[in-house]
């Protein structure tokens, strides 16, 4: 069932929404090759080292577009999250442009009280992303909407990297991925 702005859109749109919600899987050849680097990310996250984060979400996302045979996008870990009306913006996609490869913004600390966010919500937030730069690259799709199978496929992703709860630290506070970007 598609979700409520559908109606909204027009019906070239919806023919790519739709397009985009039948896919819900993202198949990685080897992502117990990856796994090593998600375990750097969790060290790093809950060291609150800004750096070594931002290095090991970029070797992650280049990991995976390398698996997929696709163009990389570069990776940016920003410190405090912007906050906006709607609530507080955890990542950001930015197309590829003539001067400059496709961008992923990902922040590691909340807005308003400015900690640094559950290791499972980052790497969610950071698959997510990259999940718009695959509905390009890998999907072909001439947009990127947030659609049922658009989640199913961050997922995943999600669990292909962290294949149960004794792989990486215990559950947090990322239930879902109503993300924005």
């Amino acid at each position: 069932m598609p979700f409520a702005y559908y109606e909204r859109l027009s019906a070239r749109n919806q023919a790519i929404y739709r397009r985009s919600d039948a896919v819900t899987e993202v198949r990685l050849l080897h992502p117990e090759l990856l796994r090593p680097i998600v375990g750097v990310l969790q060290e790093a996250l809950g060291g609150e080292k800004r750096q070594a984060v931002e290095t090991a979400s970029s070797r992650l996302c280049q990991g995976i577009t390398e698996m997929l045979c696709l163009p990389p996008a570069s990776v940016q870990v920003l410190a405090v999250r912007p906050s906006q009306r709607s609530g507080e913006l955890h990542g950001l996609y930015h197309l590829a442009e003539a001067s400059r490869p496709a961008r992923i913004q990902v922040w590691m600390r909340t807005a308003q009280h400015r900690r640094v966010v559950a290791f499972r919500t980052f790497l969610r937030t950071l698959l997510h992303e990259l999940s718009h730069h695959l509905d390009y690259t890998h999907l072909g799709l001439p947009d990127s909407f947030h659609t049922e199978g658009f989640f199913r496929r961050e997922s995943s992703l999600f669990h292909q990297l962290v294949p149960g709860p004794s792989h990486l630290a215990a559950p947090d506070d990322s239930a879902g991925s109503p993300l924005e970007s």
